[in-house]
Order: structure tokens, then C-alpha cells, then sequence
């Protein structure tokens, strides 16, 4: 892995004595000298090892190889599932992969991309949100939507049925995604090229207290273990969430009050990779330039 750059020192290794002269114990460096196929790298890096260990790693995707993926490697997945059974069944299947192979599930926080869009009432929410679909041009959207599907679909009937689509490795989750909604509920070209013009994916539209109630289900019915927020306009719509649903969040004991750590791995709750090469008591002998 490229994380084992990140070893590449002692945490103590960089002493900066400036009246000695001494910027860096050398007995505490270790040379990777990677060779393979594809990566061939001498090292080390000629920075220290972060405060957070190596730099959270985040994976997108959830093909049977993205799965796998996010299992063996991953710190956080950020999610795409629009419903909370797809979010449950993800979320087991990817937790369960990691325990095959002996990974700590709770090393790794699944994130799904949740729209929020908040109102008075969940009447007023809903008018918002149909609002801002409204405005996407159906150029704009069938592009959008020949991008998901890696497939041009521009001169298709667009009041017509989607076609059939041939496979791709380019996105396939997301091609996956669009073909099901498009059978599932009968949805035209038009229809679909709306939907991936705007925002297509899980969407918590409603007051304070019923977004929520969503949100508190998917965490407690472990669908995730939290949310990539997303929002309709910056900086109105962040301020709704921040100003509004988090205190309740706050209330019901689901959200912070406040930081218990100051490092990105710390908030999610991820604990301090250990430097491999050092975690034995075994220094590595010394490699000069």
C-alpha cells in the first residue's frame, strides 16, 4: 500500500535541535524501496509522518471490486444507497467482508450522500425542493444522464422508455442505479434526465424533527454511521442544517456539542494508524544518502 510511505519515519525521528545543527535522527529513517510492476518507489518522504498517522482513506464506489476494495483498505466509504434496506444491506455486506479478513468493522465509517432540504412544514420542503428541479434544463440533464449511464442517449425519444444498455465499467453502481429506477417505476428519458440533472440520490426533505427521525433510523438501524451532507445552495442551505436540524440532532444525543479531538480521524472516529516499521521496538538500521 502507498500508506507505507507514511511509515517511512519514527514519530520522534525529526528532532529540529537548531543549535546542533541536527533536523533529523537518521537511525530513525527507513528507505521503502518498493519494486513492482506498476509503483517503484525509494523513499522516504522527506516530510515527517502526520499528526493523524497516514491521511484518512476514503473509497467511492460499490461494485464487487469497490466492495472489496473499501474492505481490505478504507477509513471511510462515502455511500450511495437511496433507501435505508439498500443502506442495510450494504452496510452489512461491506462490514461483513472486513471481519472475513480480520479488520475491526469499526474502522470503517459508511457515509451515504444525503440532499437535505428543510422547511416550516414538509409540505413547504417538498414545494422547495420541486422548485429547484424545475429549474434543470433538459440539455443539461440528458448529458447528466448519458454520463451516469456511460452511454449516449441524447437521440432517444425522450417522452419514450430507456432503452437497453449495454454494460460498462465505467461507473457501474450508478449505471446499475438509474436502468433499476427506470424499470421500477416506468420512467421516461425526460423523467430520468430531470432527476439526473438535479439530485438523484438519498434525500432527507422535511422539517427539523422529521429529518431527523430519518436520520436517527438510518444510524440506528445500521444503514450507516453518519451522512455526507449535501446541500441545494451555499451558504442558505448549510445554514439551514447547521442553524436548524443539528440542535435537534444535539437534543436527542445523535450529534455532538463538541470536539473531543482536533485531527479529521479523531471526529470520525477512527483511531491513530501504528508505524509498522516501528511498532515491533525494532529500528531499522539507518540509511544514508
Amino acid at each position: 500500500m502507498v500508506t507505507g510511505l507514511w511509515d517511512s519515519w519514527a514519530d520522534d525521528a525529526f528532532v529540529r535541535d537548531v543549535d546542533a545543527g541536527i533536523y533529523f535522527d537518521p537511525d530513525k529513517l527507513h528507505v521503502l524501496d518498493h519494486k513492482g510492476p506498476h509503483l517503484s518507489v525509494r523513499g522516504p518522504l522527506n516530510i515527517a509522518r502526520p499528526v493523524q498517522g497516514w491521511p484518512v482513506i476514503v473509497q467511492a464506489g460499490a461494485s464487487e471490486p469497490g466492495r472489496w476494495l473499501a474492505a481490505e483498505t478504507a477509513e471511510v466509504i462515502f455511500g450511495a444507497e437511496q433507501t435505508i434496506e439498500g443502506g442495510k444491506a450494504f452496510y452489512a455486506d461491506v462490514k461483513g467482508r472486513m471481519r472475513a479478513i480480520g479488520r475491526d468493522p469499526d474502522h470503517l465509517k459508511i457515509l451515504p450522500a444525503a440532499f437535505v432540504m428543510v422547511g416550516d412544514t414538509i409540505e413547504e420542503a417538498q414545494a422547495k425542493r420541486a422548485h429547484l428541479d424545475s429549474l434543470v434544463h433538459y440539455d443539461s440533464g440528458i448529458r447528466s444522464l448519458s454520463i451516469m449511464l456511460d452511454y449516449d442517449v441524447a437521440g432517444f425519444d425522450p417522452d419514450g422508455p430507456l432503452p437497453e444498455i449495454p454494460e460498462s465499467n465505467a461507473s457501474k453502481s450508478s449505471r446499475d442505479r438509474v436502468v433499476e429506477a427506470a424499470r421500477e417505476k416506468n420512467l421516461t428519458i425526460r423523467q430520468l434526465a430531470a432527476s439526473a440533472g438535479s439530485y438523484a440520490g438519498l434525500a432527507f426533505v422535511g422539517t427539523p424533527d422529521s429529518i431527523a427521525d430519518e436520520m436517527e433510523a438510518w444510524l440506528e438501524e445500521r444503514a450507516s454511521d453518519g451522512f455526507n451532507m449535501m446541500f441545494p445552495w451555499l451558504p442558505g442551505g448549510l445554514d439551514d442544517f447547521t442553524g436548524r436540524v443539528v440542535p435537534e440532532l444535539q437534543r436527542r444525543g445523535i450529534f455532538r456539542t463538541e470536539y473531543g479531538g482536533s485531527t479529521l480521524r479523531d471526529h470520525l472516529g477512527l483511531p491513530r494508524p501504528e508505524n509498522r516499521l516501528f511498532a515491533t521496538g525494532q529500528v531499522p538500521v539507518a540509511v544514508r544518502a
